[in-house]
């Protein structure tokens, strides 16, 4: 892409989105409305930045890497009107950049910060109207898992919570620069309604989840004993016996709201 002369850089988790049809099915999933406000996460080489311009006419795009900004401001201005934030999207307060008006979140996230970047979104998830992001697909296959799928667990039960979550797509590994040695899935991403999530005590929630998953083999009984004794378990409806894989997010909700304070 012409005024980009920085290679990908390893050390910040770079893989270039380059594939035209793939940039093409993201943007008809994420299908930018009039009045829209879309903040793009990691805009790299504007891969996905320039089309949704071209579509939509304005975004906000966080970029960390310094080298990034100057050419994707000035390859931008041929297509719309880019907000450009130098700032590692850790630290952007996605509740004031909304301003009143919920956000909608896309972006290629770096392998290495996903969860990270997640858990920072659901933090900010009454300021967001929905997320599409493209991740390792074995993070997806994570997130969208039910209960008793080998790959169920903290990250499914959490996000799923506060989300609803439905993998889209998987993309190949030749649709980056350099390409990545795994397969990549884009997945949706929409916060539930405050009132329908049914969570008392948002700690205490994450508490019972991490522990319950902690040691996968020991059963809740053992492994929420810092929290929950078998009555509390019982009380919420669940066999002391189970272990956390086989519990709906729905269980994790009720037992969380009866659990002690960590």
């Amino acid at each position: 892409m012409s005024g980009f002369s920085e290679p990908a850089k390893k050390s910040l988790g770079q893989h270039f989105l380059h594939e035209r049809g793939v940039v093409a099915k993201i943007i008809l999933a994420v299908d930018p409305k009039p009045g829209d406000r879309i903040v793009e996460i990691g805009p790299g080489q504007g891969a996905m930045t320039f089309p949704l311009l071209e579509r939509h006419g304005a975004l906000t795009a966080i970029e960390f890497d310094r080298d990034l900004l100057a050419p994707l401001a000035a390859a931008a201005r041929a297509h719309g009107e880019l907000t450009l934030l130098h700032a590692n999207v850790l630290d952007v307060d996605f509740t004031a950049l909304a301003g009143g008006t919920p956000i909608r979140l896309v972006g290629n996230l770096p392998y290495n910060l996903s969860s990270p970047i997640l858990f920072h979104a659901l933090d900010h998830a009454a300021a967001v109207r929905d997320m599409h992001f493209m991740l390792q697909k074995e993070v997806v296959d994570r997130m969208a898992a039910p209960p008793g799928s080998k790959v169920y667990g903290r990250l499914s039960v959490m996000l799923q919570a506060w989300c609803e979550v439905t993998a889209l797509f998987v993309v190949g590994p030749g649709a980056f620069r350099p390409p990545p040695r795994v397969d990549s899935a884009v997945v949706r991403l929409v916060p539930r309604a405050p009132e329908s999530v049914g969570i008392v005590d948002p700690a205490r929630f994450a508490a019972v989840v991490r522990d319950a998953f902690g040691q996968r083999r020991k059963t809740l009984r053992n492994a929420l004993s810092r929290l929950c004794d078998e009555a509390t378990i019982r009380a919420a409806g669940i066999d002391p016996q189970t272990r956390a894989e086989q519990l709906a997010v729905a269980d994790f909700v009720r037992l969380a709201n009866l659990a002690s304070t960590p």
